[in-house]
């Protein structure tokens, strides 16, 4: 019960996958980065917590996804900034006007 003879692939003509080299500018956009970023100034300028905080869970999958090492830190930091400047103003800053703390 050997197929060892009966075998059609070829040992000799394999060859280890090498993959291709892509110019950083060609690559896919950063979705999660962008929203990150678009949650944090909302998080900051609207004083939404769950914007802030859906800003960093966004940041952290970005991190986590990153291809492109100094676009995507520039993104991520940049979104990181805001998350947290949200989160400070939120929970430390000042108390809004007609709204009881």
């Amino acid at each position: 019960m050997s197929t060892q003879a009966n075998d059609p692939r070829q040992p000799s003509a394999a060859k280890p996958f090498v993959s291709p080299a892509v110019n950083p500018q060609d690559l896919p956009v950063d979705y999660s980065g962008f929203i990150a970023v678009v949650f944090g100034i909302a998080g900051v300028m609207f004083r939404y917590k769950l914007s802030s905080w859906l800003a960093i869970i966004f940041c952290a999958q970005s991190l986590a996804n990153m291809r492109n090492m100094e676009n995507d830190l520039k993104q991520i930091s940049m979104a990181m900034m805001f998350a947290i400047m949200g989160l400070v103003t939120n929970y430390l800053g000042p108390a809004r006007p007609g709204t009881k703390s």
